[in-house]
Parts: structure tokens; sequence; C-alpha cells
């Protein structure tokens, strides 16, 4: 992938206002300047510039025709767009309208143009950090909270959320239906944890029906107990009366075969730094996935905590000591009977 740059789409070949050609110095980054709209949609298409200075002060149609090609391009759409203009109303007004997320008119002070332009940049990150269909953030930022909680050496517990049978659920009823139930695992995931943990929680959408939440150690177990409740009371009213009564629905296998098909439940990983240490924050999102994994060989609504410690030596995909909790429409989430269980507010199992 191309160098991030900045562009400085002109017609031509002016310097920018003074204010705003010091802010383009101080981003650090290299300073591209263009006149031709097909090299400007080349490289925004390449990759993703910082940011798109279209001096619309002189030929203006054409230059914010340029503006209209950009926006209107799913991929290159996202480029914070700042429109240079003079000091007129009409054009003011006409360059939002043709999709400028910041206009700067002749005149502005340096140090107003310093703080709305650095506002554009922040709201820009903002929106592309967080997942378009649930609005919440995305795997930067996922990355980010578990850094500032491991920095700061607080305990917590990072939980990996993923649906079981949702591929079959979406190949019968739609990915439009599909969609609207990521929704709804989405609100409930953000409702329990907002709710439970306020400020102290947190709530990513990685991608599909894969979220992970964050929360403080003490909290782990109440808020994956009512995730796991809450999902189980409403996911089968998601589903046609003849499938909900049945509590299965006939789907096709990638072979054509026919089988049953139960109705989704919910699988949560949990790795807490109680008895580890992490060095980063991706040595947490591997073991939380790995958790996740291990939740899933599980019946029912389910969510496994992991008990090892760093001087555990460990076998792949049969996490030791890993502590799973069962919801009350998983049967307790009981399994096979392996290990030492007993029977406690929906069923405890340890491995």
């Amino acid at each position: 992938m191309a160098t991030v740059s900045a562009i400085l789409f002109s017609g031509e070949g002016a310097a920018p206002l003074e204010p705003v050609d010091r802010w383009l110095e101080a981003l650090d980054v290299p300073v591209v300047a263009l006149a031709d709209v097909d090299t400007l949609m080349s490289i925004a298409l390449r990759s993703r510039p910082r940011v798109v200075v279209f001096d619309a002060r002189k030929a203006t149609a054409r230059i914010l025709d340029a503006l209209r090609r950009l926006k209107s391009d799913s991929y290159t759409g996202i480029v914070p767009a700042v429109v240079l203009t003079v000091d007129d109303p009409a054009v003011f007004q006409t360059a939002f309208e043709a999709g400028a997320d910041e206009v700067i008119r002749e005149g502005v002070p340096r140090a107003e143009v310093d703080v709305r332009l650095a506002a554009l940049l922040r709201r820009s990150d903002r929106d592309l950090y967080v997942h378009p269909s649930t609005r919440l953030p995305g795997a930067v930022e996922i990355e980010a909270d578990i850094a500032r909680r491991l920095e700061s050496g607080a305990l917590f517990a990072a939980c990996y959320a993923d649906l079981d049978h949702f591929k079959e659920f979406n190949d019968r009823y739609s990915y439009h239906e599909g969609d609207r139930v990521i929704r709804i695992l989405a609100q409930i995931l953000h409702d329990v944890v907002k709710g439970q943990c306020h400020e102290h929680g947190f709530v990513g959408h990685i991608g599909g029906d894969d979220f992970i939440f964050i929360v403080p150690l003490p909290d782990v177990n109440d808020v994956c107990e009512e995730i796991v409740s809450i999902f189980d009371t409403l996911i089968p009213y998601q589903y046609s009366e003849q499938d909900r009564r049945a509590g299965y629905f006939f789907g096709k296998d990638r072979r054509g075969q026919l089988h049953r098909v139960p109705l989704m439940t919910v699988s949560i990983g949990v790795v807490t730094n109680e008895r580890r240490r992490f060095g980063h924050a991706a040595q947490v999102s591997a073991l939380a996935t790995e958790m996740k994994s291990y939740a899933k060989t599980l019946p029912g609504s389910v969510y496994s905590i992991d008990r090892r410690t760093d001087a555990v030596t460990e076998r792949p995909g049969e996490p030791e000591r890993a502590l799973s909790h069962g919801g009350a429409a998983s049967g307790g989430g009981g399994g096979s009977g392996e290990g030492n269980a007993r029977s406690e507010s929906g069923g405890k199992k340890i491995k």
C-alpha cells in the first residue's frame, strides 16, 4: 500500500490559504499537489489519504465536481475532505452540499482553522474505527482498550462472544434477518456491560457475529450470566413459530445432506490477567480466541473462563482448569459430565 499522504487538489496549482498550509505541514505526512481528478481517484483508491484539501477559490465548479466524485465511491468516500472557498455564503453552502466534511473560508483566523481541522480528523478516525451496522468500536479501539488496561495494571476480563449456528440461520432466513440478530446481540452486550460496569466496561465489534467485551474482573460472572440469560430468552423469537416450537429446523450441510440445526446459542470465551502476565494486547486477544473456541465445544449458551496460570503447560484445543458456565436454556452446560461437575444456578463445570 502506498505511503499515507495528504493531498492538495487545486485547479491552477495555487498555494493554499496560509493557515491551512501550516496545518498541512504540521501533519508530518507527505503533501501531494494534484490538479487531475483521475490521478486523485487513482491515489485515493490505492491508499487512504489522511485528508484531501480542495482549493475551490478558483475554478469552483470543477473543483467541487472532483469532490463529488471522491465522495461518491464507497471506499474513497470516507477520506476527510476540506474545501477552501472565498468568503461567500452561497459557495460555502454549495461546498457542503457537494460532500465536504469541513469548509474553510478566506479570512478565518489561524487558531480557528487549527481547531476545526483537528476536530475533523478526530471525527474521521472515530467514524473509521466503529462498525457501520452496530456503531461499536472495531479492532483498533479494542486493542487500544486492552493496552490501556494492561498499562494501568487493573484486573480485567476480556470476553470473546460468538454465535453458534448463525450461518445456518443466515442461510435459512436471509442475511437481512442475520444482520438483525447481530444488532440484537450488540444491543444485549452494550446494555448489560454498560448497565453493570458503566464507563469501566467496553464493548467492541470485531466483525460478523464476533464481539469483544471487557469488564473489571469482579463483574465478569454477573455480566456473562446476564448476557447468556437475556440472549436465550430473546433469540427463540427470531425464528418462525414452527421452528421455535420444534427447537430446530432442517438445514443442509456443505455436502447437501439434511441435518437438524438447533436454535442459536452464544459462546463466550473469557481470559483474565488475574493469574497471567501479558506483554501486549495481541496475547490477550489470542487467548480469548482460544477460550471462545473451547466454549463452542460445549452445548448450549455458555461462558468459559480460563483459570490457567503462566506456569501451566497448555494442551492446544483443551484449556486446563477452564471454568465453564451454562445458561438456563443450555440444560446447565453439563456436557458429557467430564471432570468434576456440580449443579449450581444453571450448572458449573471445571475441567
